[in-house]
């Protein structure tokens, strides 16, 4: 029984993470030990860099899904797959503990974290106690103060993880001793009392003390802010959406907001590379936008599988028509009232040619039967890979299986942009200083300016007007959600297409209390693919007897009474192999249909039945979220 509570309380009890074991668990007099490791600035490198792999894992390693755009990040609004859509957790489930310290292990799809195991606070409070009670005297004030900073973030980083998950959660100032019960079993603290320990930590230790050049492609004092920003504004808009605390959403909105200023003027970053070049890099090595990045090598076996499902061949389920009416016109404007010639049109070239050029950065322009509503995202990949065939693609290591190449921005200077105005709108509504249009400069307008690839120069693309806020009014958008501010929507608008298939959606819709957004039947566009013509689109060339024919790929056999479109007045038409010339509409995904209804108390996972018990049993409370 001892042993499965200390699994319910997540490793508490022991040394866990491989670094930690490697580190202190050999018994050879010439290896390290914890009595006589922490010596050095070399020891806690060594240490801090366990962190790394679990908090920095940019596209993963091997097939592994967890924390990695496109593939851990598909249960949201933007995208649809085939058949019954993803249901949310609907029953307590048995267990949300992990014994294991990896984040793989941990991962929690529906709500882009972790399970319920503490381990890496642990590890970070292992980390801060032998610093300030071993080493203080063997560091300089800087190197101490910096490495503090270090241990800090990195317990900041756990904890946020978990209390966007769980909500309240269990604070643990320091390491715990093993019969120590009564802190071991506390019960949950409210997310305030952790999230107001995270903002004292990152306002008076790490943001101060951090090292602003720790060595290239390593945790620094703009890294460090940049995450900051990420978890404030998530902090400052739950609490402000949901019915929480209103000070408190403005003091963690305020600190978002001055995060993002310390990244923003240090003048180190920019938007300055492609959109395509920056995700599908094969080094990073310099780049100005991506603050941290993960290495892959194959040389090093450290490899990700996230371009080979983005090849234009790998199935995977795609954008919808819900997504697709969302990004603005080359003019600015929603497509509803731009006057862009053909912005009217949804099917893809339209869209492609109409739209912000990072649209087209993200997808292919050409209908594509390997995603579920044939709207293919390319976006982890490089140009090169989508221009070849299928042949020649399936002989280069970097594009195929897991064995994928391209370096991945943990975190990326547009997302600081972004966080940073979206703080400072809530923060204008929240009675702060009304948003500029030298803000909106600073920040949507850079993003608009991205450079454009030779690619998208040639097909004609030109970057999007600039915003001018003196236009962003209630009408400047017909579909607007009336509870929604009109500056913050646009807002919202930019963040949707700048980081989609990252890892923001799912996590902005439940901040937001927006995850309405993702039942089906109240929002049947989220079911639906662009308007396709299958008279015209979709077909191929193919050589018989010497004559070379075009050949539709989809009015074939294989698809009578399984292709389906859409009409403007809603009526669905079914292929039945007679019918091609009315297969025009918007395309119906296979065999699509909504989710299980839900309702709110999926904005938090519930706790496990084995975790309540198990402090039930040695006479203590584990309170369980709200409607579990």
């Amino acid at each position: 029984m001892k042993k499965n509570i200390f699994i319910a309380l997540a490793a508490l009890l022991a040394l866990v993470c491989t670094s930690c074991e490697d580190i202190l668990n050999r018994p050879q007099l010439n290896s390290p030990t914890d009595d006589n490791f922490w010596k050095s600035e070399s020891d806690l490198r060594l240490y801090a860099n366990g962190f790394y792999p679990n908090y920095f894992i940019g596209y993963g390693v091997s097939w592994s899904e967890a924390y990695s755009p496109y593939r851990g990040y598909t249960f949201n609004d933007d995208l649809t797959g085939t058949g019954k859509q993803a249901a949310f957790t609907n029953s307590v489930p048995g267990s949300m503990t992990s014994t294991s310290a990896t984040a793989v292990a941990t991962w929690q799809v529906q709500y882009s974290g972790p399970q319920w195991n503490f381990a890496w606070i642990r590890k970070a409070n292992i980390m801060i106690d032998r610093i300030e009670n071993r080493m203080k005297g063997s560091l300089s004030t800087e190197a101490y103060n910096h490495w503090l900073a270090v241990a800090k973030f990195f317990k900041c980083y756990s904890y946020s993880r978990l209390v966007e998950v769980y909500g309240d959660v269990p604070y643990f100032e320091s390491t715990v001793a093993d019969n120590d019960f009564e802190t071991l079993y506390k019960d949950r603290d409210s997310r305030i009392v952790v999230m107001d320990k995270i903002y004292d930590m990152m306002k008076n230790d790490i943001l101060p003390n951090m090292r602003t050049n720790d060595g290239a492609n390593m945790l620094n004092r703009y890294v460090a802010a940049a995450f900051c920003s990420r978890w404030m504004l998530f902090e400052g808009t739950w609490q402000k959406y949901h019915g929480g605390d209103q000070a408190a959403a403005k003091k963690y909105l305020e600190l978002a907001r001055d995060a993002a200023e310390i990244v923003i003027n240090s003048g180190n970053y920019a938007i300055d590379t492609p959109l395509r070049d920056l995700f599908g890099s094969e080094s990073l090595a310099g780049n100005k936008e991506a603050l941290i990045y993960r290495v892959f090598d194959a040389g090093q076996s450290v490899t990700h599988c996230v371009a080979s499902y983005s090849n234009g061949n790998e199935s995977q389920s795609g954008a919808n028509l819900a997504f697709l009416k969302s990004v603005i016109c080359t003019d600015g404007k929603p497509y509803t009232t731009s006057t862009v010639a053909g912005a009217s049109n949804l099917d893809l070239k339209s869209i492609s040619r109409t739209r912000d050029p990072r649209f087209e950065a993200t997808f292919i322009d050409t209908i594509r039967n390997s995603s579920s509503t044939l709207v293919y995202s390319a976006k982890f990949v490089d140009r090169a890979c989508i221009a070849m065939d299928v042949a020649e693609m399936s002989k280069v290591a970097k594009y195929n299986s897991m064995t994928n190449t391209n370096d991945a921005p943990v975190i990326r200077y547009a997302e600081v942009l972004l966080n940073w105005i979206e703080a400072k709108a809530e923060l204008a509504l929240l009675g702060g200083a009304a948003v500029t249009q030298a803000d909106i400069d600073k920040s949507i307008n850079v993003l608009r300016d991205r450079p454009l690839d030779e690619t998208a120069k040639a097909k004609g693309l030109v970057n999007t007007a600039h915003m001018n806020l003196a236009d962003i009014n209630a009408s400047f958008d017909p579909n607007r959600d009336t509870d929604v501010d009109p500056l913050v929507w646009e807002v919202r608008r930019e963040r949707r297409l700048e980081m989609v298939n990252e890892h923001s959606r799912i996590l902005d819709l439940r901040r937001w209390m927006k995850l309405d957004n993702m039942n089906n039947t109240k929002h049947p566009d989220t079911m639906l693919g662009p308007w396709v013509d299958f008279t015209k689109e979709g077909y191929i060339a193919e050589k018989v007897d010497g004559v070379t024919t075009l050949k539709s790929q989809y009015l074939v056999a294989g698809n009578v009474g399984k292709l389906r479109v859409q009409k403007t007045d809603g009526t669905v038409v079914t292929y039945d192999g007679t019918n091609g010339a009315d297969m025009i509409g918007f395309y119906v995904p296979t065999n699509v249909q909504p989710r299980d209804a839900f309702d709110n108390r999926v904005y938090l996972c519930p706790l496990g039945k084995q975790e309540i018990d198990l402090y039930s049993e040695k006479g203590y409370k584990l309170t369980q979220n709200p409607g579990w």
